[in-house]
């Protein structure tokens, strides 16, 4: 049976019957995007791109992102208007159009990097406090971590209270960290930039890298920076208005961009390629500092802590949500997406925060880098980008999705008309997002694709468990031929591992 570009299963209860509400208002979506794309990555920007790219690779690499992350905006907000009755995040765009299997390891990809993204913050976070409190710097990594810990298990205390409570915490977290990231832009540009600084070795040829290889090297980086910004498209179920959906997107898509691209531009007008990719990860501060002195790094500092509390707390309400959805639409185990009296998903809350406590021991006892977590947790966010822009793809070129292994479900449901014009501009954006996903995979190196096989693997036990117990088809044609893929890959990383050969 083939679902209709209208077709999903109507399996999620009534909002009445979840205890979910519409309370959260337009700018509170777009406080939410900004909140949880403006998190630690901008911070260690300077250094990350620095790295591996001079100026003129790292203008071209921007414009390339830019293009690319807003097609892949595009891509939510035109899926959130043709679709209003897909209320349940990027994971039912990619559920709608590609089955349950792709929707369920899009989900779970995208919560293991919403976890894998929180031990990043909290490293981040407490490398910097490091630098002013000796009893958390490199030499105690396991202070940290117990830090680390403890901040998460009080945000989760923190979080069933509600996810109202939450996303005001959220907005005021938001507006505070924005301030001394503003401060950083207008005192650089107007007290500390040099142009003959800024255009030295403009292409980098004292790298011996060519300029493709060093836009290749800084696109996960970029994409790190930007994840968050389909954050309106993962809470459209609470949305006051379906039309705040898309309208939050592209604002929150605009204003990110404007703050990355200021502070990697400006920042090479101040100390050199060099210098920057020899600056810890928090290479803000240092840029400041070496402007105006101990003081501006110590702003950079205190909005960094600020920013990464505030992403902390964005991340951990996003990482219950996927589960949460999956547990609603029968996906996984119903009790998974169980509430509390305040609506608050305790249990998937619960799963998630047990989850980014064992990433905190695994991460932590290996030593893991900041960067290493970047690009793993950039390959698993990945996942629904590429499957929803291939989802819209099939909607503008055929009307319909892929067969679905589901029968005897309502297909009843329907999206507003499209007209060709509009499809013909919808299949353009479409076909350039998933080109730029794929090209993302690409340019990633092997190792991080292999070990987010690894990562969906566990996954497949709750899936199946759930499809048995329920007497549903596991898995049809195309499927069956996804986890061959994901299982040959996870047994390549698992032999590498055991080898020696592959380590983060």
């Amino acid at each position: 049976m083939c679902m209709t570009d209208t077709d999903v299963p109507s399996t999620a209860p009534a909002d009445s019957a979840s205890g979910r509400s519409h309370s959260v208002s337009l700018w509170t979506l777009v406080a939410l995007i900004i909140g949880s794309t403006v998190g630690a990555g901008i911070f260690s920007l300077p250094q990350n791109i620095a790295s591996v790219a001079a100026p003129g690779a790292m203008l071209i690499g921007w414009a390339i992102a830019g293009v690319g992350m807003l097609s892949v905006a595009f891509v939510f907000q035109i899926l959130a208007r043709r679709k209003p009755h897909l209320d349940s995040g990027v994971y039912s765009y990619v559920r709608a159009g590609l089955g349950d299997f792709i929707g369920f390891a899009s989900g779970w990809g995208y919560w293991l990097g919403s976890v894998i993204a929180q031990v990043g913050y909290a490293t981040l976070f407490f490398n910097t406090l490091g630098h002013y409190l000796p009893l958390f710097d490199a030499s105690h990594s396991w202070t940290s971590a117990i830090a680390v810990s403890a901040m998460t298990w009080g945000i989760f205390a923190v979080l069933t209270r509600g996810t109202q409570q939450a996303a005001i915490m959220n907005l005021i977290t938001t507006v505070a960290k924005l301030v001394p990231i503003v401060a950083f832009v207008v005192l650089i540009a107007f007290v500390g930039f040099s142009w003959d600084k800024f255009t030295m070795d403009f292409w980098g040829r004292d790298s011996g890298q060519t300029a493709f290889e060093q836009i290749q090297g800084i696109m996960l980086f970029t994409v790190w920076v930007f994840i968050g910004v389909e954050g309106a498209s993962v809470y459209s179920k609470q949305a006051r208005k379906r039309t705040d959906v898309g309208r939050a997107t592209i604002i929150g898509f605009i204003s990110v961009l404007a703050l990355l691209v200021s502070v990697s531009t400006l920042s090479y007008g101040v100390l050199t390629q060099a210098e920057l990719a020899a600056l810890p990860d928090n290479s803000m501060a240092s840029v400041l500092t070496a402007v105006v002195g101990d003081w501006g790094g110590l702003l950079i500092s205190v909005g960094l802590c600020l920013s990464v509390l505030g992403a902390y707390v964005s991340w951990q309400m996003l990482c219950a949500e996927p589960i949460t959805l999956m547990a609603l639409d029968g996906l996984l185990p119903r009790t998974v997406g169980r509430t509390n009296k305040a609506g608050a998903p305790w249990v998937a809350q619960l799963i998630s925060t047990i989850a980014i406590q064992g990433f905190v021991i695994v991460f932590f006892a290996n030593e893991t880098s900041y960067n290493a977590m970047v690009q793993l947790a950039t390959i698993m966010y990945l996942l629904p980008y590429i499957f929803s822009s291939l989802y819209l793809v099939l909607l503008a070129s055929r009307g319909r999705g892929l067969s679905h292994p589901k029968a005897g479900v309502n297909f009843d449901l329907s999206g507003p008309e499209v007209s060709r014009r509009d499809n013909r501009r919808h299949l353009a954006v479409a076909v350039l997002a998933f080109a730029y996903s794929m090209w993302l995979i690409y340019a990633a190196d092997l190792v991080y694709v292999l070990f987010g096989a690894i990562a969906i693997i566990p996954g497949l036990i709750p899936y199946v468990a759930t499809r048995l117990f329920k007497r549903e088809r596991v898995f049809n044609t195309f499927e069956w031929v996804i986890v061959a893929i994901i299982v040959v890959a996870a047994i390549a990383a698992a032999w590498g591992l055991a080898r020696g050969t592959l380590s983060l």
